[in-house]
């Protein structure tokens, strides 16, 4: 039987040779650029957001070390279909999941596939890389000029 540390490498593992949602979006109103200097990960985020507020669409290109892909591809799995405003309820979630206690068991009825990156906590180094591409969602949904970063 697998623990969560195996299910956290085949995840990873998965997420970063087959990314979801890699790629440009053909249709997109929001976007923002992402750049960790740690470890030197980049990444960009497209949105696309409709009139009612709800996530249609979202997609990102860049490149990084395995966690920081595989975590894209899940946080654009995990958002796709949303309303913005549980976007931030999401963000903070996460961001507490991957800083919690050791023990601290994470809730996967709200977090669903994203459980699985709470095995990043073992490995403090890593969490920046982890959490990169949701600072970048967060400036493509408030429109910032700036780049994201973890620093």
């Amino acid at each position: 039987m697998f623990d969560l540390r195996d299910l956290y490498q085949q995840v990873i593992v998965d997420h970063n040779k087959s990314p979801r949602n890699y790629g440009k979006l053909e249709t997109f109103n929001h976007e923002a650029d992402g750049y960790n200097p740690l470890c030197g990960d980049r990444l960009h985020v497209y949105l696309n957001v409709n009139d009612d507020g709800l996530i249609e669409d979202v997609s990102f290109e860049g490149e990084g070390c395995a966690i920081s892909v595989a975590s894209a591809s899940l946080m654009t799995d995990a958002v796709k279909g949303t309303p913005l405003s549980e976007f931030t309820e999401k963000f903070d979630m996460f961001q507490h999941m991957v800083t919690a206690d050791l023990e601290e068991v994470p809730d996967e009825e709200v977090l669903g596939k994203l459980a699985v990156l709470s095995g990043v906590r073992e490995f403090p180094s890593r969490i920046k890389c982890a959490v990169l591409c949701w600072h970048t969602l967060k400036s493509a949904v408030t429109d910032s000029d700036e780049v994201a970063k973890t620093e």
